[in-house]
C-alpha cells in the first residue's frame, strides 16, 4: 500500500509548481519575480525541510533564507567597495 500523505518535500514542490504557474498570470514586468521567487524556494535540499510541518511553512522559509543571503552579499560587496573604492 502507498503513501497516504505528501511529504513536505513533495509539498514545497507542489507549491512551487503552483506558484510557477501563478507567476505566468503576473504582468510581463512582474513575471521574472514571481519566477526568482520559485527559484529561491527550490534552493533549499530536503534537510532544509525537516523541521517544518507545513509545506508552506518550508517554501516560505526557504525564500525568506535565501533572500536574506543575497542581501547580504550585495551588502558585503557593498562594504569591500566603500574600503576599496580604486579596486572596481
Amino acid at each position: 500500500m502507498g503513501r497516504s500523505f505528501e511529504s513536505i518535500r513533495q509539498g514545497v514542490q507542489r507549491i512551487a509548481d503552483h506558484w510557477a504557474r501563478s507567476s505566468r498570470a503576473l504582468k510581463k514586468e512582474d513575471q521574472q519575480y514571481g519566477e526568482e521567487i520559485v527559484r529561491l524556494v527550490k534552493t533549499h535540499s530536503s534537510e532544509a525541510f525537516i523541521a517544518c510541518d507545513d509545506p508552506l511553512e518550508a517554501a516560505v522559509f526557504s525564500a525568506l533564507v535565501e533572500t536574506l543571503k543575497r542581501q547580504d552579499q550585495i551588502e558585503s560587496r557593498m562594504r569591500k567597495d566603500m574600503d576599496h573604492p580604486d579596486s572596481r
